[in-house]
């Protein structure tokens, strides 16, 4: 792929701040016109700034702070982006929470966040940069879901269905706006060497089974480059990784009782090999 297929894009990237996130904005940076980075984190979304601009003086950079589980200021971002005259033509659903453990003893407010991030965050955001993508003639959308998204995952179950969410909104949107010349994909990445694993553990858990996902694990360059060549190449879907490829591929053809049977067993692995407490303090710290 080549980068020169962005040249002159003005980007969205939510969740900018770390993570897969700020890969996108690297990798973009030297081809594209201007970028819009949302996070909430500030001080990190100010030192990507500094670093994008070193990677192009030309670049126009626009950073905002900004909650996503606030719905009311999300609202004052689009108006915002419309106000502005910014006009996005690739538009990257990154932002995302996550949570793992038994939902039995899942903190309201963090199920809720995940709710809000995962689905009503990037639903609402998507419908609001889409009137002006179809204006123009052109667009793409990037959803960033999950390996996740196509089975259940004990211990992650929310998260997971969320990004089921993901998957299932970004092909029927995909097949609703190919007579607009827009473009959807759907990145579902397996295991990512990112902060996002420690951030979705509940204090001071430990997942002990956590290492067997190791060989399975894909650098976050390399899943940013194969999802930005999904896009360039109008893909409905990208998985990085070879294994993590084959593996959804034979577990979709597995009949569901024996499916399971390995959920089932999954979910008591899981289970010996996580130290928590019983109700862990609640933080929401896995938003990027």
């Amino acid at each position: 792929m080549s980068i020169s297929f962005f040249a002159e894009c003005t980007v969205l990237i939510t969740g900018a701040s770390a993570g897969i996130g700020r890969e996108f904005a690297r990798q973009l940076a030297p081809a594209v016109n201007t970028m819009v980075l949302v996070a909430r984190r500030n001080e990190r979304l100010a030192a990507l700034e500094m670093e994008l601009r070193i990677i192009n003086p030309h670049l126009e950079v626009f950073s905002r702070q900004l909650d996503l589980r606030d719905h009311a200021a999300l609202e004052r971002f689009c108006n915002w982006l419309d106000e502005s005259g910014l006009s996005v033509d690739l538009l990257i659903n990154n932002a995302g929470l996550g949570d793992r453990g038994a939902f039995i003893d899942s903190e309201w407010e963090r199920v809720l966040a995940m709710l809000q991030v995962n689905i009503e965050t990037l639903t609402y955001l998507t419908y609001r940069i889409l009137p002006s993508m179809r204006k123009s003639g052109c667009g793409a959308i990037l959803n960033v879901s999950s390996v996740a998204s196509l089975v259940p995952v004990p211990h992650l179950a929310v998260y997971a269905a969320t990004k089921a969410y993901v998957t299932s909104f970004s092909e029927a949107l995909r097949a609703e706006l190919r007579s607009a010349n827009i473009s959807v994909t759907t990145l579902c990445p397996g295991p990512v060497p990112t902060e996002f694993d420690d951030v979705a553990r509940r204090e001071p858990q430990v997942n002990t089974a956590a290492a067997g996902r190791e060989m399975f694990s894909v650098p976050v360059q390399e899943v940013v480059r194969r999802a930005l060549n999904a896009v360039s190449r109008d893909k409905a879907r990208i998985i990085p990784g070879t294994l993590v490829n084959l593996s959804m591929t034979i577990f979709a053809f597995i009949p569901m009782y024996l499916k399971r049977l390995i959920l089932n067993a999954q979910a008591m692995r899981e289970k010996a090999s996580f130290v928590s407490p019983a109700h862990p303090k609640y933080e929401i710290s896995g938003m990027i």
